[in-house]
C-alpha cells in the first residue's frame, strides 16, 4: 500500500464498482474506504457453505488488492452471525463421496484472514453458533450485540470444535475453554468477550457507533504499519526470544527508513494529519 493513498483514491474511469463481488450470500458494499461483507444466506442462518466460504475470501482478496480500501467489516443479516457448518451441504457431498466443504474450504478462509494486510473487523449482530465462534474469534477485532448468544454446540451433535479450536483456544483460559466445549451450552454476548472470543460486547443500539469508532482510528494508521502491527501478534510468539528480537530489530529499523515512517513523523512534527489519514466522508 502507498503511504500517499487516502480513501478516496481508486478507479476514476466513472463506473460504480461498489457491488463488485457481490452473491446471492455474501454482499458486498464499498464505501468510505471500508469493504462491508454482509452474509446473507439467512434460509441457512449464514452457515459455512461453499458460497459463503467463497464470498468471503473473495472479498478479502479484493480488499487486499485495492489500496483505496483501508479495513474490511464483516456482519450479518437475518437473527444469526454465522451457524457454523453447512450440514446439510456436508451429508449432499458426502453422499456423493466428495470432501465436506466445511473441512476443505474453512481452514483457507481462516488463513487468508490471519495474513490480509487489511485489517478485518468483525460486526456480529445475531448469534454465532459452532464454527461460527471460529469465524467471529479469527476477525481481527470483534464487537457483537451483547443479548446475542454463542455457543460451542458440537458435542451435541457427537463432534468437537476442531478446526475452531486453533483460532479460539489461544484466546481463552484452559478451565473456561473446557467449560464451553464440553457443555454446549448458549452464553451471552457479554460473557463472549469475558471470554476473549471476541473483543468486546454492546448494547445493540450502540453496535454501529462501536465499530465506526474502531474504523476511525484504524485510518489513522500507516496502510503498511496496519499490516505489519497485525503480523507481529501472530509471528512473535511463534519465535524463539532471541529469533523474535532479531526479526523485530529488524523489521523496525526497515519500517523507520521507510517512506510511511517519514511521513507519519513530519505530520506528527507539524501538527497536522498524515497523508493516508483522509477524513470519512
Amino acid at each position: 500500500m502507498s503511504p500517499t493513498d487516502g480513501l478516496e483514491s481508486g478507479r476514476d474511469d466513472g463506473r460504480d464498482d461498489s457491488n463488485v463481488g457481490s452473491t446471492d450470500v455474501v454482499r458486498i458494499d464499498v464505501a468510505a474506504g471500508v469493504l462491508t461483507a454482509t452474509l446473507a444466506d439467512v434460509d441457512n442462518r449464514n452457515a459455512l457453505g461453499a458460497g459463503l466460504l467463497d464470498g468471503l475470501r473473495g472479498a478479502i482478496r479484493r480488499a487486499n488488492a485495492d489500496d483505496s480500501i483501508r479495513a474490511v467489516v464483516v456482519t450479518n443479516l437475518g437473527s444469526t452471525f454465522c451457524a457454523g457448518a453447512n450440514l446439510k451441504q456436508q451429508s449432499d457431498q458426502k453422499a456423493s463421496g466428495k470432501q465436506a466443504v466445511g473441512v476443505g474450504g474453512f481452514p483457507e478462509l481462516l488463513h487468508e484472514i490471519q495474513t490480509s494486510k487489511t485489517p478485518i473487523i468483525g460486526r456480529i449482530d445475531g448469534h454465532v453458533v459452532g464454527g461460527g465462534n471460529g469465524l467471529a474469534s479469527a476477525l481481527d477485532i470483534s464487537i457483537a450485540r451483547e443479548d446475542v448468544k454463542f455457543g460451542f454446540t458440537e458435542v451435541r451433535l457427537g463432534v468437537v470444535p476442531a478446526i475452531i479450536s486453533v483460532v479460539c483456544l489461544p484466546k481463552m483460559r484452559r478451565g473456561e475453554a473446557m467449560e464451553a466445549f464440553l457443555r454446549g451450552h448458549r452464553f451471552s454476548g457479554t460473557r463472549a468477550a469475558e471470554l476473549g472470543l471476541i473483543n468486546r460486547a454492546v448494547p445493540g443500539d450502540q453496535l454501529d457507533a462501536a465499530v465506526e469508532e474502531v474504523l476511525a482510528d484504524l485510518r489513522k494508521g500507516g496502510p503498511e504499519a496496519l499490516g505489519l502491527a497485525k503480523s507481529l501478534v501472530y509471528e512473535v510468539p511463534r519465535r524463539e526470544m532471541t529469533d523474535a528480537i532479531e526479526w523485530t530489530t529488524a523489521l523496525s529499523g526497515r519500517l523507520f527508513a521507510g517512506e510511511e515512517a517519514k511521513e507519519g513523523m513530519k505530520a506528527f512534527l507539524e501538527k497536522r494529519p498524515a497523508s493516508w489519514a483522509s477524513p470519512k466522508n
